[in-house]
């Protein structure tokens, strides 16, 4: 179950994908049109990030964020 939890986490999705594209950080960040520093913020789990952006990122593998409903344990 942490494991399916994990790769819920955007910040692993994200890692993931771009691993597996093997490209950089800093590739991944001109690719998407998106500063080096908010990939990174994204990546570490930042708690404070524009939508706008985070979708902006995400709409190169073909996502976009949207709502998705916890699990109380």
């Amino acid at each position: 179950m942490k494991k399916v939890q994990e790769e819920l986490r955007l910040s692993s999705f994200v890692k993931g994908k771009r691993k597996a594209l093997d490209f950089t950080q800093v590739e991944l960040a001109k690719k998407a049109g998106i500063g080096l520093r908010l990939l990174r913020e994204i990546e570490q789990e930042k708690h404070t990030l524009r939508i706008q952006k985070i979708n902006q990122l995400l709409n190169l593998f073909g996502y976009e964020l949207g709502p998705v409903k916890m699990k109380r344990e």
